[in-house]
């Protein structure tokens, strides 16, 4: 046999060693290595990318976060003469009840005011809307000139998911895409609850409704829980957040 022949078949009979390999069980172990080794490389840039492409903001929490069981939304006796439909801020305690009548209403956790902020008075549902777009007053921006001048409504919107616009005020009740805030003193005078929330407050308020905001000093607030009529402050900064 030529030296030729020879050469030709050792790398035939290489080839179908090699492929014999392969394809039997313990082929997979030694082909796997490599794309073991591979992935994680090629997650870590898909991440890298995706990091890059997203706004430097603070990530979006979704309503899965879990609220403290004061906060989450209940049927709780509730005695109030204000008619079945009405809504009562209660400021100081970040509470929203739905009055159902017969002494029961539909408590939320909220999101109030900070110091400075807050306002209280008698309002009615003006308008409401769906995954609301923002646009931030010209009070906000001049506070806080890094926001946009507009952002469509979304999951990313502070806004939410849903908003009732109280009367011709700046002030309305809306959702938010960080519920991690409910129970805090955290807007600039809106009201907020976390989007699974004001979903469920949006489909049983109608427009037209009375929303009595309680104060947050101990003092008016008593006198306001006692039934005394609430004259509307809107003396604090305008909010559409």
């Amino acid at each position: 046999m030529t030296k030729t022949k020879i050469a030709k078949n050792m790398v035939l009979g290489c080839v179908a060693t090699i492929a014999a390999i392969a394809c039997s069980p313990l082929g997979n172990p030694a082909f796997g290595g490599p794309l073991a080794l591979a992935a994680p490389a090629q997650n870590q840039a898909s991440i890298f990318d995706r990091v890059l492409r997203e706004p430097a903001t603070a990530p979006r929490s979704s309503d899965g976060v879990e609220l403290p069981a004061h906060l989450r939304r209940q049927v709780v006796d509730f005695r109030t003469t204000e008619q079945a439909g009405t809504i009562i801020i209660d400021t100081p305690n970040t509470y929203l009840y739905y009055v159902l009548g017969g002494g029961k209403a539909i408590r939320y956790g909220i999101g109030v005011g900070r110091e400075g902020f807050t306002w209280s008075g008698v309002q009615t549902v003006a308008r409401k809307a769906e995954w609301p777009d923002w646009n931030p007053p010209p009070e906000m921006i001049a506070r806080q000139p890094y926001l946009p001048r507009f952002m469509a409504g979304g999951p990313g919107n502070p806004l939410g998911a849903r908003a009732m616009y109280l009367g011709g005020t700046i002030y309305r009740i809306h959702g938010t895409n960080a519920p991690s805030t409910i129970g805090g003193q955290v807007s600039s005078g809106c009201i907020r609850l976390t989007n699974d929330d004001v979903t469920d407050l949006y489909g049983r308020v109608n427009v037209g409704a009375k929303v009595v905001v309680l104060p947050s000093s101990a003092d008016a607030y008593a006198r306001a829980r006692s039934g005394v009529s609430l004259a509307a402050n809107r003396a604090s900064a305008p909010s559409l957040h």
